[in-house]
């Protein structure tokens, strides 16, 4: 990968994680509201709860976004944190946060699916 890349990925990773973080200071869809009425505050839950998922996404998309960054300032970014093997330019490009390259992520995500505790990169 050239530094021209690199870089460009750097600036998408930056944006990215300037984006979630504002994202992440709105809270205001989590806010326990009454209602008198008791459907309404089953619809209010529901959404609150589908808020609250969202910003367990968007943290942990955060939190892979700033150790992606980190990987770039320690020179270690686009190797697996597994096998240590490269990643793939063509996977950098669709995933610019990953940790591990297509094998050692597929493995990842078949122990979580399983059930097993599975180690995540950060």
């Amino acid at each position: 990968m050239t530094r021209a890349q690199l870089n460009a990925l750097r600036k998408n990773l930056e944006a990215d994680a300037a984006a979630l973080e504002r994202e992440l200071r709105s809270r205001d869809g989590i806010v326990i509201e009454r209602a008198a009425d008791t459907l309404d505050e089953v619809q209010n839950a529901t959404a609150r709860e589908l808020e609250i998922q969202t910003l367990d996404v968007e943290t942990g998309r955060l939190r892979e976004v700033r150790a992606a960054l980190r990987r770039m300032a320690e020179g270690t970014y686009g190797i697996c944190v597994e096998c240590e093997e490269e990643i793939s330019e063509k996977r950098l490009n669709a995933v610019p946060w990953t940790a591990r390259c297509i094998a050692c992520q597929s493995r990842a995500d078949a122990h979580r699916a399983a059930g097993d505790s599975y180690d995540e990169a950060a």
